[in-house]
């Protein structure tokens, strides 16, 4: 099996070697057949692997060690178990998706072949990442998505703002991304190995240990470790306040926020703090961090999405809510509850994000919905798939995305952390908010009149930045983009109720996720499941299920009966209206405090570091002082013969009076 192992990520990163470097020579079609074709072949390898896993067989060892430091081995190695082989099905199901519909949405981009190289790549380096077994190629593989990703988000590198956006993603990765070595350097440091195993099995340990981070203030040491391994998670995964990059990414091409924010790299810190809940589990100050950051993100995040306009922002927006949901559940220790949101979600937020796609085609790249409406005739299999990714997303039962975003409500108020009920209370009011936004897109772009006529009369084609000054009708797409469509419709009706059993309240995790007793949430919730068909029926006796509805009945009066009514609220609330457009003020946050403090620092370390210390004291002060000493030694040096005379004879008497005393002092040696 070791060699399907390495298949797994080694045929999408042949793929991009081909479409890459030899895409010019074998054309276009060529190209995207031999990256399609790696990543068929890694699904099907994954699916192998995870009936293999399922019947009791894992691995967990090292294939090739890269350095050895004293004792310490730097290896390449292989963690396959349910957590990493469910995650690979996930990543190259959806990645073959969406290489299949950008088939369609980039046919006549001229970086056809560059793009399919660049989206194997990505595929490869999240394999990587998801198959470690230690900290060293975790962290190569975390690296290695943040750079394709910036390379993906500035695909279309002739358009300031796709530099920009990709440039930000990339400073703001960074800033995780320091705290994420932080925490690898503490576990190196006193665990003293990069290898899961060995870390999880010296974890009690490393329980009972304290760093001093300020002297006289005494930290417990796997709180500070989680916290700095969690700072990466915040990054990637794009958790309040380092989420301002993912709305941004929109820049890149459609099949890259499907790809990137739906089911890959932002979930990528999920899937680390799961991996690591033997740590996690041993820190309630940890957890209740991530409790508190998830909720942040999960309710304020959404509350951005009603005001968007963009069709790609208002999904963008919706995945950072979802990913929040997620961080809530690690936060109150439902590891599998949180990674069984993470797999529904990446099918029916890719679902969405292709649909949205879609519309764009069809639209001829119009991607405002307030110049939208009507769709549902011209293109009824979007509006059909759409209308399934959009009640997945706000957990209408029977969906996927109800059994586990129930479960994450559900287990919250299971809790016994102290900030739960709060949170709770979030995640309630997230529902409805959820249900609004996504419902009020809906509204907008597939039901009401039509408003594509009132578009302006200049837009931007979103490929080749070509501006088109006629309008025209729309069409629904072809099937290569309508076909991945329905592929992933499927899954986002029926998962969630073939899943939820195995996967929340069985075997599924056993011996791969940790959770201590000291946390009931899980527990609790297993009290009461009854099933899937009867979690579904009892839905309506529940919270959710109602706040979803009177979401959707709102966004419908709101945007179909009374479409006035939101310009009055607007009108009464501009203070409100201004700090959502203007996401909370974030991004000039960042700007004057942290990118100007930068630039102040800067500018005070050149000022005052190199100018006045480095070239002023050292380079021009040695001068100086090299100068002054020429002055002096430059006065006796006139030029006439007499002075040159003198001045011997004076260095002479000197040396006479200088030399006598000794001479005479010393004893006289006789024969």
């Amino acid at each position: 099996m070791t060699l399907l192992y390495l298949l797994v990520p080694i045929a999408p990163l042949l793929g991009a070697i081909v479409a890459g470097f030899f895409g010019s020579a074998i054309g276009r079609v060529n190209a995207h057949r031999v990256a399609i074709t790696g990543v068929t072949v890694a699904l099907l390898a994954s699916l192998v692997i995870l009936a293999d896993v399922l019947s009791g067989n894992t691995f967990n060892g090292a294939l090739y060690t890269w350095a050895t430091i004293g004792t310490m081995r730097l290896e390449v190695g292989f963690l396959i178990d349910t957590l990493s082989a469910t995650m690979m099905v996930v990543v190259t199901s959806v990645s073959l998706a969406v290489h299949i519909y950008t088939i369609g949405y980039m046919h006549d981009d001229p970086g056809y072949q560059r793009f399919f190289s660049y989206i194997s790549l990505f595929t490869f380096s999240m394999l990587m990442l998801i198959m470690s077994n230690n900290f060293l190629q975790l962290f190569f593989g975390w690296e290695a998505v943040g750079l394709v990703s910036y390379l993906l988000i500035g695909f279309w590198y002739t358009r300031p703002t796709a530099i920009h956006a990709n440039l930000k993603a990339f400073l703001v990765n960074r800033v995780g991304d320091f705290g994420f070595i932080l925490g690898i350097g503490l576990v190196l440091a006193y665990a003293g190995t990069l290898d899961y195993a060995q870390v999880f099995t010296r974890a009690p340990d490393l329980a009972a240990k304290s760093i001093s981070l300020i002297p006289g203030l005494e930290w417990p040491l796997l709180a500070v470790a989680c916290i700095c391994l969690f700072i990466g998670a915040m990054g990637k995964s794009a958790q309040f306040p380092l989420h301002v990059w993912l709305p941004d990414s929109m820049e890149g091409p459609t099949p890259i926020s499907a790809l990137i924010h739906a089911a890959t790299m932002v979930t990528a810190g999920i899937f680390m703090v799961a991996r690591m809940s033997p740590l996690f589990e041993l820190s309630d100050i940890a957890l209740t961090f991530v409790l508190i950051i998830g909720a942040i993100t999960a309710l304020f995040m959404g509350f951005l999405g009603i005001i968007q306009n963009d069709i790609k922002r208002v999904v963008a927006y919706s995945t950072l809510s979802q990913l929040g949901y997620m961080t809530v559940a690690l936060g109150v220790s439902a590891y599998s509850v949180a990674f069984f949101h993470l797999m529904t979600h990446a099918f029916f937020k890719a679902l969405l994000f292709l649909a949205a796609g879609s519309v764009i085609i069809g639209m001829h790249h119009q991607q405002d919905i307030r110049y939208m409406g009507g769709l549902w005739r011209r293109m009824p299999i979007t509006w059909a798939v759409s209308l399934l990714g959009s009640l997945a997303l706000i957990g209408a039962p029977f969906f996927s995305g109800f059994y586990s975003k129930d479960m994450i409500i559900e287990a919250v108020r299971a809790s016994n952390l102290s900030a739960a009920p709060l949170v709770y209370l979030m995640l309630l009011l997230g529902v409805f908010v959820t249900a609004f936004y996504s419902f009020r897109m809906f509204f907008l772009v597939f039901h009401g009149r039509p408003r594509w006529d009132q578009a302006p009369v200049a837009h931007t084609h979103a490929s080749h930045g070509e501006t088109h000054r006629d309008h025209h009708e729309p069409h629904e797409s072809p099937w290569v983009v309508t076909g991945p469509l329905i592929a992933l419709a499927i899954p986002s009706v029926v998962l969630g109720a073939i899943a939820i059993g195995p996967m929340l309240f069985g075997d599924y995790f056993k011996g791969v996720i940790t959770v201590d007793p000291a946390h009931p949430a899980m527990a609790e919730i297993a009290r009461h499941f009854t099933g899937w068909f009867g979690l579904a029926l009892h839905a309506v006796q529940t919270w959710p299920f109602w706040l979803a509805l009177a979401g959707v009945v709102t966004a419908y009066i709101f945007y179909i009966v009374a479409p006035s009514i939101p310009a009055q609220i607007l009108a009464r609330l501009p203070l409100m209206h201004h700090v959502l457009e203007q996401k909370y003020f974030m991004d000039r946050i960042n700007e004057f405090v942290f990118a100007r403090g930068a630039r102040l620092l800067g500018g005070q370390l050149w000022k005052r570091a190199d100018q006045s210390l480095i070239d002023g004291f050292f380079v021009n002060g040695s001068a100086r002082v090299v100068g002054a000493i020429a002055s002096i030694m430059r006065i006796g040096q006139t030029g006439y013969l007499y002075h040159y005379a003198i001045a011997m004879i004076l260095g002479v008497a000197l040396m006479l009076w200088w030399f006598a005393p000794v001479m005479n002092s010393a004893p006289m040696v006789r024969s």
